[in-house]
């Protein structure tokens, strides 16, 4: 994950082996994807058909295929868009170039190779001590500025490093053990949740700005640290009691260092005694397998059903044009080239983050390409995976709630950007 010079550009050697993947399978990825996205939509129908004792008595597949009728809705929904888009046929607005075809053969080919290392390679960072050394280090930043635990900071880590939906995974999972209240558990599930680092070269790649990934990420960064101390002090964040899961309130000074040691070496010894009780190479391989499984075949029909309805909304209705036209004397203020064309990408990364990067693409100036990515990364709530994630598990928010918060880190750290940008271009 660590940023290295390779042709030229910066990027990261994750980066390079999943940009490798892409290039050995080819013009051969949009029927792969095609095929996951079919394959999941049809186990998943046939499951609630049937019951599959094999799929029952795993944990792991009854969970991914056994879907709430919102999502199954969706998987078929996904499957139907899918196949439309890859045979060509049915409405022209469902596969043309600038809806499910770009999706299907832009979008999905390269979530599919990302996923595939992003997902075999996370339990090498989750499971040997990493976060827990850094989660105790951080205790004395996290809770004087954020006032959240220490060990939020592995969930934002956890996220950082390799997927938003693992941040959150864990964010429910500690909260329904009483490590986090209501409070925090609703904020760090839509706060500290971040894009991953290999999705956000993604982002940038799609807006052809790849050499500019180093300010990119840092202007990320310093906007989700800005968003990060302002929007909790709003509602509905601030509304949130800080209460644990069963009602009883937050326990103080809960994370304080043990007598005898000091950050560090009890950062130390908790990272040690991870690694000690981690499984040996075959868990952790399967732990992976677990992962990419997981991504790849939940999360892609729901980025081709979501990404193709955002699509056809910003191509087909001026839906999005509506929604944005309040954001363009913000952005005139703030000097943004091509005010009009920007706004109407603001609102529409709520459907899923990695539209506003598509649109952005036909923008000319290199300056309001560079503040639609980086804005895309920090408004951080897309319904086509982390809102979904966080509506479907024990973190106390719902969809109105969510908006809400989408639109506050939209007005929190579009300034940021500018400034960035213009220290930039």
């Amino acid at each position: 994950m660590m940023p290295i010079s390779f042709e030229g550009n910066i990027t990261i050697p994750i980066a390079i082996v999943a940009k490798t993947l892409q290039n050995l399978l080819g013009e051969a990825l949009p029927l792969i994807v095609t095929a996951i996205v079919l394959f999941t939509a049809a186990v998943t129908t046939l499951h609630k058909l049937f019951k599959f004792k094999p799929i029952q008595q795993s944990e792991f597949f009854e969970g991914l295929f056994n879907v709430s009728p919102v999502w199954f809705a969706v998987r078929i929904l996904g499957a139907v868009f899918v196949a439309l888009t890859y045979f060509a046929i049915g409405p022209a607005m469902i596969f043309s170039g600038d809806t499910g075809a770009l999706v299907l053969n832009d979008l999905l080919p390269v979530l599919f190779c990302v996923f595939i290392f992003a997902g075999l390679f996370l339990p090498l960072l989750l499971n040997f001590g990493l976060l827990e050394l850094f989660g105790t280090l951080l205790t004395k930043v996290m809770r004087p500025v954020f006032n959240l635990p220490g060990r939020s900071a592995i969930d934002c880590m956890a996220s950082w490093l390799g997927d938003g939906s693992v941040g959150i995974l864990m964010t429910s999972k500690q909260y329904e053990s009483k490590f986090y209240t209501q409070r925090e558990a609703a904020i760090i599930g839509t706060t500290f949740s971040a894009v991953s680092i290999t999705f956000s070269l993604v982002v940038i790649s799609q807006v052809q700005l790849e050499h500019l990934f180093l300010p990119f990420y840092l202007a990320v960064c310093l906007a989700g640290v800005v968003a990060a101390v302002i929007v909790p002090k709003l509602p509905p964040l601030c509304w949130k009691k800080d209460n644990y899961i069963d009602g009883t309130p937050r326990v103080k000074n809960s994370e304080a260092t043990p007598v005898g040691h000091n950050v560090f070496s009890w950062g130390f010894e908790q990272a040690l005694l991870k690694a000690k009780n981690s499984s040996g190479i075959k868990h952790t391989l399967k732990d992976g397998l677990k992962n990419v499984i997981d991504m790849v075949f939940g999360v892609l029909p729901v980025v081709m059903a979501m990404g193709t309805i955002a699509l056809i909304l910003a191509e087909y209705t001026p839906i999005f044009s509506y929604l944005g036209y309040p954001f363009i004397p913000l952005l005139e203020l703030l000097q943004v080239p091509e005010a009009a064309a920007a706004s109407q990408t603001i609102v529409v990364g709520f459907a899923d983050m990695f539209i506003p990067s598509i649109l952005a693409s036909s923008i000319e100036s290199d300056m309001t390409r560079f503040i639609i990515a980086a804005m895309s990364v920090t408004q951080l709530i897309y319904m086509s995976e982390v809102g979904a994630l966080l509506l479907g598990s024990k973190i106390p928010v719902n969809i109105a709630e969510l908006f809400v918060i989408f639109i506050l880190r939209t007005l929190v750290t579009l300034p940021v950007i500018a400034g960035i940008a213009h220290l930039i271009f």
